[in-house]
């Protein structure tokens, strides 16, 4: 792994009671007068956080942590009836074995949802949270505006909604991009805004890559369906995990603890949004897959205006939120306003 370490990242492996996990550290100069961890989200690692990283002051420590099944952490079976909670437990179990207490706590896209029930589960190891483009506190696909399930099943929600050619590619280590459906193409296509170009994106997809496929982590296993498209969740595997039979982070509304909640999302975001094109009921819609049975039935998830909704009701409830869009920006602020997400952070986490 080193050669896709940036000079001045660490790499270290954790024994924890959970897994082996790979930790990223860009080190504080002298102590740390802060500590901020940071969680990758779906199909990536924490190859992502390193730019970012090192931006950060020197007074900072950054650390970054890879899920199981990703990075250079261990692969273990990933149970989806628990909802994200094998991801939060691990998180939890490394912030334990690093005695870091509570700490300031970034997560992106998956990595949202899995910081949002680290707050439900550990609240004592969150000082603040930063969202980025995360998954809806109800989940990916499969309810209405209120976050209830539009059928008992959920749907066309969980693991038999991956394109498997993306998927065989992924284990194949494809770095190519001559298929709409290889990583760097749908990098390309979905992670970021089109035309956006980084010097990293070889590193990009190489973290992509480190992806363990399979039923037990990426895309998951499906079952049947009567309702229309025909699939339901299944019980193991990544994509699983954020169905919303299993997952449902709203909580965090009657939630004792609030710490401050930054939201940060981009403007054009493909992959979570009110018309998301991962959402195979705006697929649907579009004509793309075939015997949609209409809006009233299957209608695409509003994920942005349901995360607005529940931040809204934390705030009723005595938290603190703010919501930062940037324009001519996709799924992965981070990397791609490198500098106006910096600056949000410092000023949230001051």
């Amino acid at each position: 792994m080193t050669g896709t370490l940036l000079p001045g990242i660490t790499a270290r492996r954790i024994a924890t009671d959970r897994y082996a996990a790979n930790v990223l550290e860009r080190p504080a100069d002298g102590d740390a007068l802060q500590t901020v961890l940071f969680v990758h989200g779906n199909v990536s690692s924490s190859l992502f956080w390193q730019p970012l990283m090192l931006a950060l002051p020197p007074g900072i420590r950054a650390l970054a942590v890879d899920l199981r099944g990703f990075g250079d952490s261990e692969t273990l079976p990933v149970d989806a009836t628990r909802g994200v909670r094998d991801f939060s437990d691990d998180v939890a179990a490394v912030a334990d074995a690093l005695g870091l207490g509570a700490t300031h706590i970034v997560g992106w896209s998956l990595g949202g949802g899995v910081v949002m029930q680290l707050l439900l589960d550990r609240p004592d190891l969150v000082s603040t949270l930063t969202l980025v483009s995360p998954v809806s506190p109800y989940g990916f696909g499969g309810t209405a505006a209120d976050g209830s399930l539009l059928n008992p099943d959920a749907s066309g929600t969980g693991g038999g909604g991956a394109n498997p050619d993306f998927v065989a590619r992924l284990a194949a280590g494809d770095t190519t991009e001559d298929a709409p459906t290889s990583p760097r193409a749908v990098y390309r296509s979905s992670y970021v805004a089109p035309g956006f170009e980084s010097e990293y994106e070889d590193l990009w997809v190489e973290s992509m890559l480190s992806t363990a496929t399979g039923p037990d982590n990426y895309p998951g296993d499906a079952g049947a369906s009567e309702h229309w498209p025909g699939f339901a969740p299944g019980t193991r595997g990544i994509l699983n995990t954020l169905a919303p039979t299993y997952f449902d982070a709203s909580g965090i509304v009657d939630a004792p603890a609030k710490p401050p909640i930054l939201w940060i999302h981009g403007a054009v975001d493909a992959i979570v949004g009110d018309a998301s094109f991962f959402d195979l009921n705006q697929l649907g819609a579009a004509g793309i897959i075939p015997g949609w049975p209409g809006d009233e039935v299957a209608p695409p998830q509003p994920m942005l205006a349901q995360t607005r909704a529940v931040l809204g009701r934390y705030a009723d409830a005595g938290g603190t939120t703010r919501e930062v869009v940037f324009d001519d920006c996709g799924h992965s602020a981070h990397i791609e306003k490198p500098d106006e997400f910096r600056a949000e952070l410092l000023a949230w986490i001051s």
